[in-house]
């Protein structure tokens, strides 16, 4: 909202303080600010349990946030279109050597990018991604998956240190 002196001579569009008031809306902003855009934040509850040589999609059951409703069965899929801050950080734990272990992000079903792949053997460890990406706002969805090789056993750490979240960081 432009600040404007109207017709009795009283400035408009600014708090007592002289700070914008409340009445700034989200269109008033410049093209390039988000403002309220989409934001969530969920981790994984049960865990995830994982199969040798095949991408598995974790499961996020838990939401600490979910300002626009758009985060549901691990999967966050925004309605508002422009470039969102992905994270996502996984705690694991293994019994034995288990190869490589890679954490994926996938849009609309498919590999969009990941992590190196990393050798484990014998241990707990974690693994983080984060990623800039451009969404649609109507029929882009994302997801995370975690892919490893080898014989070993491993599981996604339950809890809130496995986590999923992400905001729109500027509107399209």
């Amino acid at each position: 909202m432009p600040i404007s002196i109207n017709g009795s001579g009283s400035i408009t569009g600014l708090s007592a303080g002289g700070l914008p008031d409340a009445s700034i809306t989200q269109a008033d902003l410049a093209s390039n600010v988000s403002g309220v855009g989409p934001a969530f934040s969920a981790y994984s509850a049960s865990g995830t349990p994982m199969t040798h040589g095949a991408y598995v999609k974790v499961t996020f059951d838990t939401e600490r946030y979910d300002t626009n409703s758009n985060f549901a069965s691990s999967r966050f899929t925004p309605t508002v279109a422009g470039y969102y801050q992905i994270n996502s950080h996984l705690v694991y734990l293994t019994t034995s050597s288990v190869g490589q272990v890679v954490l994926a992000l996938y849009k609309n079903g498919g590999v969009e990018t990941y992590t190196n792949f990393v050798t484990h053997t014998n241990s707990g460890s974690s693994i983080n991604l984060s990623y800039l990406i451009s969404m649609n706002g109507s029929t882009d969805y994302i997801e995370m998956y975690f892919y490893m090789s080898g014989a070993g056993t491993l599981s996604v750490q339950a809890g809130p240190q496995t986590t999923f979240n992400g905001f729109l960081a500027r509107a399209a």
